[in-house]
């Protein structure tokens, strides 16, 4: 049964300096892991509803205004989970619709956590680790117009590959 996840890409060129970044600091799952805002976490999806699903991220997507994200600086969610990450200055709210959206339906999950929006640049690492990428990028600053976002599919070897994207309505 593929494991699915859907998430809006960060785009370049921002993308792979925060992948960098995530591997610099020693967090080697940022190699397989595109740099991205999840909207629906790791699902396993049976291979038999990917295209229910599809139809419905389509019909999500058609539903949704196109929306802006300024990330700026970074926050954590210690000592809950031992994550830094860059936080949304602007565009929370669009995430949260667009994730309200897609998580109906086939994509009805729990969540173990309330949703929050953010990009990942650091995860179980240490504490000398987190607390050096919190303090690193607390001046990163980025804007960019969300206009779409991906189904990503898991592949045990390839990690996160994007396999679909949709256009926001």
């Amino acid at each position: 049964m593929p494991t699915i996840g859907v998430a809006i890409a960060i785009p370049e060129p921002w993308a792979s300096e925060l992948q960098d970044y995530r591997t610099s600091v020693g967090d080697l799952t940022a190699t397989q892991i595109p740099t991205h805002i999840t909207l629906v976490p790791p699902t396993e999806v049976p291979d038999a509803d990917l295209r229910t699903v599809r139809a419905h991220l389509t019909h999500a997507a058609s539903a949704v205004s196109r929306f802006d994200i300024h990330l700026r600086g970074t926050g954590t969610f210690r000592p809950v989970s031992p994550v830094v990450f860059v936080t949304l200055a602007e565009g929370i709210s669009g995430c949260e619709v667009l994730a309200d959206a897609v998580r109906q339906g086939p994509l009805e999950v729990e969540l173990h956590y309330p949703y929050h929006p953010h990009v990942t640049i650091a995860h179980h690492l240490d504490d000398e680790a987190l607390d050096r990428a919190f303090a690193e990028l607390a001046e990163f600053e980025c804007r960019f117009a969300v206009d779409a976002f991906s189904l990503y599919v898991h592949d045990a070897d390839a990690g996160w590959r994007a396999t679909d994207h949709f256009e926001l309505g």
